[in-house]
């Protein structure tokens, strides 16, 4: 028997809360050796305008696994559709069975926003009361949930080239948060004001400029995923304690860093830590108030492993889904 889940079930099974000490563990097996994870295989479809992943990973200290396959179509909005669809399919690491198909789509937006919950917990000054987001899509949500989860967030600004997008997050995060979230008419706007930055984007440039950037702040890096994306300016990164999620997968893929390397701004010396380093005690976080932290994810198969794995047991549990025979 496998266990089919919808959005909902995956929803309803994972809390929020938990998603960010799930991801705190997986990303502290990835640094500590003790996870299997070979780099996601990317399938390009450019007649398409898209991309699918495939990202299969092994927790050895949890004894878990499982496979996601996401696909990231950039003319999917304009048709009325979603920008990512995903699968996860979890095995059952003691007999290699089939044990759990899911809806990935909810579960990578909530895993993304559970690891910048993470970074934040572990990263940023614990009187941060002010974050701002770029973007208003479904990552972008996840984000903000994340943040309030671990710190004590009083106002949010969110900023999106589409205005009427980013009134309508403002309007639905407001009511599902009780928090006032406000639109940002500039970027500036919202980055002058903010303790966390989020960045939720798919741009290929900085959505913000350094100089809005005051000391102190808390930066999450999500949304670029490609060595050509970049949403952090270069000045930002140069000055930034920079933490990210696997050392692997950010030097293939994480422009926000590889640029700046490939212009010479910074060494690779520069990358401070793995975040599951930090999560691990093995390094420390932040070092002073006025430091700027900066968490750049490119998203790891570790991650979706980890929040699938506790969406299963949670669903036996609460008897969620439907159990079918292949």
């Amino acid at each position: 028997m496998i266990r089919v889940l919808s959005r909902e079930d995956v929803r309803r099974a994972l809390p929020m809360r938990q998603a960010i000490e799930a991801m705190k563990r997986a990303f502290a097996q990835l640094s500590t050796g003790q996870a299997n994870v070979p780099l996601r295989v990317p399938l390009q479809v450019n007649r398409h305008n898209g991309v699918t992943l495939f990202m299969p990973a092994y927790l050895a200290a949890d004894d878990q696994m499982a496979i996601k396959i996401v696909s990231v179509f950039n003319d999917n909005p304009a048709k009325g559709l979603p920008l990512i669809h995903a699968l996860v399919v979890v095995v059952d690491a003691t007999t290699g069975t089939p044990a759990a198909v899911m809806d990935g789509t909810y579960l990578t937006a909530l895993r993304t926003g559970a690891a910048s919950g993470a970074a934040t917990d572990l990263l940023a000054r614990p009187d941060a009361h002010t974050t701002a987001i770029f973007g208003a899509g479904a990552q972008a949500r996840t984000q903000l949930e994340a943040v309030c989860a671990v710190r004590p967030i009083q106002e949010a600004w969110v900023y999106d080239v589409a205005p009427q997008q980013a009134a309508a997050y403002a309007r639905e995060m407001s009511q599902y948060l009780s928090l006032p979230v406000r639109v940002a008419g500039t970027p500036a706007e919202a980055v002058r004001q903010a303790d966390v930055i989020c960045t939720a984007t798919t741009s290929a440039s900085p959505v913000f400029d350094d100089a809005d950037v005051r000391p102190g702040t808390h930066i999450n890096a999500v949304g670029a995923y490609t060595p050509q994306m970049q949403e952090i300016p270069a000045a930002t990164v140069l000055r930034a304690r920079v933490v990210i999620d696997h050392r692997e997968a950010s030097l293939a893929e994480a422009g926000d860093v590889l640029i700046p390397l490939q212009q010479g701004l910074i060494t690779i010396d520069h990358i401070y830590a793995e975040l599951g380093e930090i999560a691990a005690g093995r390094k420390p976080g932040r070092a002073t108030p006025e430091e700027i932290t900066l968490f750049k994810s490119v998203g790891v198969a570790v991650q979706d492993v980890a929040a699938a794995s506790a969406v299963l047991e949670a669903a036996r549990r609460l008897n969620l889904g439907t159990e079918v025979a292949l």
